[in-house]
């Protein structure tokens, strides 16, 4: 198939965008959140390309898209401004909700909740409960993580952050729970715009940095296990890599989170001084942590995997297309 997705997700669509189908992703001249056009920190095939505005209307116009893959609402938006043509009327479309719901829970209908046409594309099944979807048409894709490999050594006795923005959104990624657990073992920040994480973490921060993705495995391998301390987002994929590179994980019981850890791989608990016990024993017992980790990495591969991941959305895309 050939189809139109906007790069909002880069995780996300970093796994995508390894199907058979031809991904085309809109570019516009500042490659600012309207068309970022293809990938610069993931490795994706030749195949998926850019296109710009008007190209993608020459292609609407020919009837070139078998599918839409919109993730945002601003995404209809443009495809109609650009195209003249209705995502879901004119041309089969998907909405994929990467997120959970904000607000109060009143307030969880979702933007396609009133219509029939679009399903809507949950990650997790909590996510799916959560949000009110109304009369839509609600599937769920679980993630897929690509297999970077068994990178793990964890020869740093320190815990591995991947969390983007930590300072803006110390609340809802927990980045003040990453600083009570820090008094026990130190963290390392991995993520976009860490300026500042110091201010909240002022014990025990071992580094803040940006890399990119094959960089951040290979370094997050490094560190004893991978803390997890988000408090309401849809589930980290940052934690299913960790999982997959053989990481023991330390997870705050909250959102999707407890679904996807296995007994074994870690901790999952809400008791924060328990996660900083545990990670105190993990540091104690490099043993104990290359076991769990290992264990997190046999759940991680089977039920997150690349292949189930693809034919999953194969699947929908062509039930869609129908």
């Amino acid at each position: 198939m050939r189809i139109l997705a906007w790069h909002v997700h880069g995780s996300w669509m970093t796994a995508f965008v390894n199907s058979p189908h031809e991904v085309v992703v809109p570019v516009v001249p500042d490659r600012g959140p309207d068309g970022l056009g293809r990938a610069t920190t993931y490795p994706w095939p030749a195949r998926v390309r850019e296109a710009g505005p008007e190209e993608v209307a020459d292609l609407a116009a020919g009837g070139g898209f078998d599918v839409v893959v919109l993730q945002r609402p601003r995404d209809a938006e443009l495809f109609h401004a650009w195209t003249g043509r209705e995502a879901g009327r004119d041309v089969p479309a998907v909405y994929v909700e990467h997120n959970t719901p904000r607000g109060d829970v009143t307030e969880w209908r979702h933007p396609l909740a009133d219509q029939r046409v679009v399903p809507i594309v949950h990650v997790t099944p909590f996510n799916a409960a959560k949000w009110d979807n109304g009369d839509a048409p609600v599937r769920v894709v679980e993630h897929g993580i690509p297999d970077p490999g068994h990178l793990y050594s964890g020869h740093l006795e320190s815990l591995a952050v991947a969390c983007n923005e930590p300072v803006r959104r110390r609340r809802i990624a927990g980045t003040d729970l990453a600083a009570r657990i820090a008094r026990a073992v130190p963290v390392h920040v991995y993520g976009m715009r860490t300026e500042g994480v110091g201010q909240i973490v002022t014990t025990g921060l071992a580094g803040a940095e940006e890399l990119a993705q094959a960089d951040l495995h290979k370094r997050m391998a490094e560190h004893r296990a991978y803390l997890h301390p988000y408090r309401w987002t849809s589930l980290g994929l940052a934690l299913l890599e960790a999982m997959t590179l053989g990481m023991p994980v330390l997870v705050l019981a909250a959102t999707a989170a407890p679904e996807a850890v296995p007994a074994g791989a870690g901790l999952v608990t809400a008791d924060v001084d328990a996660l900083a016990s545990a990670a105190r024993s993990l540091v104690a017992d490099p043993a104990l942590a290359r076991a769990q980790g290992e264990a997190a990495r046999r759940h991680a591969l089977e039920r997150f995997g690349l292949a189930r991941f693809l034919s999953d959305w194969d699947r929908l895309l062509e039930e869609v297309a129908r």
